[in-house]
């Protein structure tokens, strides 16, 4: 493990005050630092005020900023905003969370990004760290924020990092001892703007890596020469794959590990996260035989794919996590085509809803729409054979789509867009879908 840049010194100006940002701001005070915690909103920060942290709320932060030498961005707060922008024109350094807490651990990191699976494989990395009797712990974007484990890790266990490209693009030294890229498809480009800036957000996990790193994408994935000088590997069906899948088994660098059959997540998609995890476990020394036990114990996560509910023989599924397009298509090739009553809905984050025109003819028998974009979703998916109904909110659209279920059919939740314009984040989105579920008679 190299040598970390230091922290630049305070007073830091901590803004956003999500989770991320709280942490932030909780670690930086333990260290003794100033901190000035904003936040546009009015978020809950009464634990930070009752620490003592300076606090102010319904602020842009560009008049505490000349109180700050140093700005730690939250991964939700946009390089436009006011402080942020103004922070570079001061020439202030400016960290991102997960840069502030890699600088302040001292543990190696596994990071995970991609479109899609992020979660599934960083805990699956988790699971398989457990197996092998590896200290571990998972955070990132999949809801513990890294800079929470300052101070409460023991030096021994290995940061498993979901990264997003919101947290990657702020990242300036940012050095994970291995990486790995799921996949690239089109996402957050209300962010991003384009689909080169969302990939180069993503290709920052690879930009700091050295030669004792390691890079792990799959063998199809086409975007040029990775940054950085880490050793790659690839994983897939490709010949020279490290981790190939052969006539049905997963063989590494030419030895069996497993039938694919053996792993216990559902679908093509989730066969690639497994790859991913398992080459990236492989890599770094973990036993095969954890590794095989693992990929066959391993359930999968809360609101991807997860089955909640059954009621008179309809079968209820929470894909809240799905919040793009690219996603909720692996979702609707998971189910028998014809059997599916689809939620969509929510913030689109600029996606074209076009894209779902032919995926969801095939495979849907309605679709129940929700949420600030429903209406474009509906002009977008219009003329198509399943019936296409606006329901507003999540209660009246399940309960529209168990009045049309029959048995053998599915209604699923995936919903292809952020959950913002109604719940406080998609895991809320899902917890609401599930009490539904529960609550039927």
């Amino acid at each position: 493990m190299g040598d970390r840049p230091p922290l630049p010194p305070g007073p830091f100006l901590v803004v956003g005050l999500g989770r991320s940002g709280q942490a932030a701001a909780r670690a930086l005070h333990a260290r003794g630092e100033r901190v000035i915690a904003v936040d546009a909103g009015a978020p809950d920060v009464g634990a930070l005020a009752a620490a003592g942290i300076e606090v102010a709320l319904s602020v842009d932060g560009t008049e505490q900023l000349p109180g700050a030498r140093a700005v730690i961005k939250s991964p939700g707060v946009p390089a436009a905003a006011p402080a942020i922008a103004a922070g570079h024109e001061r020439a202030l350094p400016v960290l991102g969370e997960l840069e502030l807490a890699w600088r302040l651990l001292e543990n190696e990191f596994v990071a995970v990004t991609g479109t899609n699976g992020k979660t599934t494989t960083a805990e699956l990395l988790g699971h398989l760290h457990r197996q092998a009797g590896r200290p571990v712990a998972v955070a990132g974007n999949v809801g513990t924020a890294v800079s929470s484990l300052v101070g409460e890790l023991d030096a021994a266990a290995v940061v498993v990092c979901e990264a997003s490209s919101f947290q990657l693009e702020d990242t300036l030294a940012f050095a994970p001892e291995a990486a790995a890229l799921l996949n690239v498809a089109e996402d957050h480009l209300d962010r991003h703007a384009t689909l080169d800036a969302y990939v180069a957000a993503k290709l920052r996990a690879f930009a700091n890596q050295g030669p004792g790193d390691l890079a792990v994408v799959p063998c199809a994935l086409d975007v040029g020469p990775l940054p950085g000088g880490a050793r790659r590997l690839c994983f897939g069906s490709a010949p020279d794959a490290d981790l190939a899948l052969r006539d049905g088994m997963l063989v590494w660098r030419g030895d069996e590990l497993m039938a694919a059959s053996d792993i216990r997540l559902r679908g093509a998609h989730n066969l690639e996260n497994a790859m991913a995890a398992a080459a990236v476990a492989l890599a770094r020394g973990l036993d095969a035989g954890a590794v095989r036990a693992g990929l066959a114990s391993f359930p999968g996560v809360a609101h991807r794919l997860e089955e909640v509910g059954e009621h008179r023989g309809i079968v209820f599924v929470n894909d809240s996590k799905a919040t793009n397009i690219a996603s909720t298509l692996v979702a609707l090739r998971a189910f028998a085509p014809g059997t599916i009553h689809l939620i969509l809905g929510g913030q689109g984050k600029g996606q074209d809803f076009r894209a779902l025109r032919d995926p969801v003819a095939a495979a849907a028998r309605r679709v129940l729409l929700i949420g600030e974009d429903a209406p474009r979703i509906g002009a977008a998916l219009k003329h198509i054979p399943p019936r296409v109904t606006q329901c507003g909110d999540l209660e009246r659209a399940l309960a529209a789509a168990r009045r049309g279920a029959r048995r053998g059919d599915v209604v699923l939740l995936s919903p292809a867009c952020a959950s913002f314009d109604q719940y406080q984040d998609f895991e809320a989105r899902g917890e609401h879908f599930r009490a539904l579920v529960r609550a039927l008679r």
